[in-house]
C-alpha cells in the first residue's frame, strides 16, 4: 500500500499540521469536515506538500520527522513557496 505525508496550512491561524495518510484528498477533506480533533478549529485547510512512500515505517518517520523540531527550516521553506505561488505577502 503506498502512504503520504501531508502538510496542510491552516487559512485560519496560519499555522502547519502534519499527517500521514493512504489517501491524501479524502484525508484533508476528513480535516475540513472538522472530524479530526487536531484541526476542527482551524479550518480551512490547505494541502501544500505532501510525500509518497511504499514503506508504512519509512512514512511514519517522515512524519514523525516533520513534527520535530529539526524540520522548522524546510516547513518554512514549504509554506513560503506555498504563500508565494497563491500571491500572499
Amino acid at each position: 500500500m503506498t502512504y503520504f505525508v501531508y502538510i496542510l496550512y491552516s487559512q485560519k491561524d496560519h499555522k502547519l499540521y502534519v499527517g500521514c495518510t493512504h489517501d491524501v484528498e479524502a484525508r484533508a477533506k476528513e480535516h475540513n469536515s472538522e472530524k479530526v480533533t487536531a484541526t476542527k478549529n482551524r479550518t480551512p485547510l490547505v494541502v501544500i506538500h505532501y510525500e509518497k512512500f511504499e514503506d508504512k515505517a519509512e512514512a511514519f518517520n517522515r512524519e514523525r520527522f516533520l513534527k520535530s523540531l529539526w524540520s522548522g527550516r524546510f516547513k518554512k521553506k514549504i509554506l513560503k513557496e506555498y504563500l508565494n505561488k497563491i500571491g500572499h505577502d
